[in-house]
């Protein structure tokens, strides 16, 4: 990735430290067995086999396809999922082929910025997407591991050395000679495990990303303008550009580290999550203790505690982090207010009201979102209403029955019960979406923050809504930034 890492703690918990603009460092809570970096996002692979996926979704980067993997990769604007059949899977940005894997059975793979290589099961390496620079462009032979990077890509012999291959203007591509047992490229340097343990980089190195320091290493990850090492006593030691912190690696013990962009994240023993970086208004600042669900808006974050309490962090201008005490199944951050799902399915918020955001109507609901000046609940029976300031007039949702919602700073987008989505403007105005959005075949969510939602378990209705509602915020991110891509 480029500014920010993340790491695996031995507990399976992820702690992530450095950039977190886009919210690539806020890791959710549970267990994790591997995590991987891209350049606004992370993805971590759960124990049950899952994907899960948080930060930058411009190109659709964290609306993960359902299903049990075996590895994941995240690239820096795409990512790749190894399937526990072998095949390789992968999302997200595909303007170069890069997601447009081939068919067969793989042991690894690895996306870049706009190439993925996959280590085929006889040991061969193929690589598709962009090869401006021949970094898609693998040679010969057999291979144990291979790392796509920016331009270039790494692979690792069988006979432990590194062969590079693509751009080289740096000499990322100049490995040394010797035995390694891991390599990693990053933007436009390369870091390799080698067998004594220590860690050895190579290509640029303006900001000391490729001065490795002395000791032994059990992992490397090269990342944008940082590296990160996993020492053998568990803790994460990071040398080169350290703009927003990406590099300040909190103390404890880790079983992975993962470096970004401009952020970095671990998981602790305990299952937490832990993120450093650029921590605009302490919306990393997450508490110690665990937590079930996360909602992060632009300036704040809130947690759902086991216990059903909510707690809130980052800017409080308008007491937005001041949740009120008692019972809670869900909780949405908006900006700059808050609501929370009561037990009983009432709906309370806190907050600026300037616009009556915070009135919540009275009755019973399945599911809430805060948006900017206003909010929306889902009712029981799949009516959407809607309440607060509305700059253009207050908005009135088509009618028909919906199973999740998000409101956005100036649009509105819902799924209906048939599994198609609809949006629109705060001023009644239809938006368009694209065929690819229309219709979503939705699963049910892994454990913690950002999973889908499944729309036959009404059992679990209440306690699911956040993670429809998650869903969809990405989902009209998306459209949004496409349309205005295409305009």
């Amino acid at each position: 990735g480029g500014n920010h890492s993340c790491g695996l703690r031995e507990t399976g918990a992820i702690e992530c430290w450095g950039s977190n603009w886009d919210g690539q460092a806020e890791a959710p809570s549970g267990r994790f067995s591997a995590v991987s970096i891209g350049g606004n996002h992370s993805c971590g692979l759960r124990e049950t086999g899952a994907i899960e996926c948080w930060g930058n979704n411009e190109d659709g980067q964290t609306e993960v396809p359902t299903g049990r993997f075996s590895a994941v990769s995240a690239g820096d604007w795409h990512i790749c999922g190894l399937r526990e059949a072998g095949t390789a899977e992968c999302w997200g940005h595909n303007d170069d082929g890069q997601t447009d894997a081939p068919a067969g059975r793989f042991g690894a793979v690895s996306a870049g910025q706009h190439h993925t290589c996959g280590l085929r099961e006889t040991g061969t390496v193929e690589c598709w997407g962009d090869n401006g620079h021949g970094q898609s462009d693998a040679p010969a032979g057999r291979f144990s591991a291979v790392s796509a990077g920016d331009m270039h890509t790494c692979g690792l012999r069988e006979t432990g050395t590194v062969t590079c291959w693509g751009d080289n203007d740096r000499g990322q591509g100049d490995a040394p000679a010797g035995h390694f047992s891991a390599v990693s490229a990053g933007r436009e340097h390369t870091c390799g495990l080698h067998e004594t343990g220590t860690a050895k980089c190579w290509g640029r190195n303006d900001y000391g990303q490729a001065d490795a320091p002395p000791g032994r290493f059990n992992a490397v990850s090269a990342g944008g303008v940082h590296s990160c090492g996993l020492r053998e006593t568990g803790s994460v030691e990071c040398w080169g550009l350290n703009s927003s912190g990406q590099t300040d690696a909190p103390p404890g013990r880790f079983s992975a580290v993962s470096a970004g962009g401009i952020h970095s994240c671990g998981l602790r023993e305990t299952g937490s999550v832990e993120c450093w970086g650029a921590d605009w208004g302490g919306r990393t600042d997450a508490p110690t203790e665990r937590f079930s669900t996360v909602s992060a808006s632009e300036w704040l974050t809130c947690g759902l505690r086991d216990t059903g309490a909510i707690e809130c962090w980052g800017d409080n201008d308008y007491s937005q982090t001041d949740a009120p005490p008692g019972h809670f199944s869900a909780v949405s951050a908006g900006d700059p207010h808050s609501c929370g799902l009561r037990e009983t399915g009432a709906v309370e918020c806190w907050g600026w009201s300037g616009g009556g955001q915070t009135n919540a109507p009275a009755g019973r609901f399945s599911a809430v979102s805060a948006g900017v000046p206003r909010s929306c609940g889902l009712r029981e029976m799949g009516a959407i209403e809607c309440w607060g300031y509305s700059f253009e007039g207050q908005p009135q949702p088509p009618a028909g029955r919906y199973t999740a919602l998000s409101v956005g700073s100036h649009h509105i987008c819902a799924l209906r019960e048939g599994g198609t989505i609809v949006c629109w403007m705060i001023d009644n105005r239809a938006v368009d979406v694209p065929a690819w959005l229309r219709r979503t075949t939705l699963g049910a969510p892994a454990t913690g923050s950002g999973g889908l939602l499944d729309r036959g378990a009404e059992a679990q209705r209440a306690g699911l809504a956040a993670f429809g509602a998650a869903l969809l915020s990405l989902l009209a991110l998306a459209l949004l930034r496409r349309s205005r891509r295409r305009s």
